[in-house]
């Protein structure tokens, strides 16, 4: 078989880069129109159903390019677009239910990309040195399980953390009690168990000084990841 000669090659690529374009051109319009104003600070923000379509376009038009087919990169980009627009649309939704329900309660709610992190403070999650949730913890938890229960394509990651006061064995054993107590209580209020893993990261992830006291109390908490897994 007789390979492309130059001429060949350089109108293989000429034809690639035109459907890249083309990709890139379909997929600039989904984040311009998610741009909005924020009307705190006045700067403009990128809704993630809008980054996710965007890039959802960008990488299924790219495959399609790449392929040399260019009805395969538009309707690769078409179809990227979909899915990474519904992804974002999806976890948007529980985000919001998510920070309604836990406004005031002292858990800070996180979007990191098309994951969902909820950040619970020790000091009002478990009593110093126990594993056993605070009965005035349960309402909190309560309504986390009540939109995490609704919202079946997520995955459920609880993560135990300490600070560095006492030995790093006792801590990662604590860490992982912790993160276990949570996902059984979130179990035992309707959330189906294969959705949720527990894992205990112990001192190892220090979000402030272990040096002070306001820093080790940052540092003792429990961390919810929801991740979309498919919508």
């Amino acid at each position: 078989m007789k390979g492309l000669s130059f001429a060949g090659r350089r109108s293989e690529d000429l034809k690639m880069k035109k459907l890249a374009i083309s990709a890139i051109a379909l997929a600039a319009p989904l984040v311009i129109s998610g741009c909005t104003t924020d009307p705190y600070t006045g700067e403009e923000k990128v809704s993630n159903t809008a980054r996710g379509a965007g890039l959802g376009a960008l990488a299924g038009g790219v495959i399609g390019a790449i392929a040399g087919d260019d009805e395969a990169a538009l309707a690769g980009a078409a179809a990227g677009a979909a899915l990474g627009g519904g992804i974002g649309a999806y976890m948007d939704r529980q985000e919001q239910e998510l920070r309604r329900e836990l406004a005031s309660t002292g858990v800070r709610v996180q979007r990191v990309g098309n994951d969902i992190r909820l950040i619970m403070p020790g000091n009002i999650t478990f009593a110093t040195g126990q594993a056993s949730v605070r009965p005035e913890f349960y309402a909190t938890l309560n309504s986390v399980a009540k939109v995490i229960e609704r919202y079946q394509q997520t995955a459920v990651l609880v993560e135990g953390h300490t600070d560095s006061v006492g030995t790093e064995d006792s801590n990662v054993q604590l860490s992982i009690a912790r993160a276990e107590s949570v996902g059984n209580y979130l179990a035992a209020q309707g959330v189906a168990v294969p959705r949720i893993r527990a894992i205990g990261y112990g001192e190892s992830q220090p979000v402030a000084s272990n040096g002070t006291d306001s820093g080790r109390q940052q540092n003792r908490r429990v961390e919810i990841q929801l991740s979309p897994t498919q919508v």
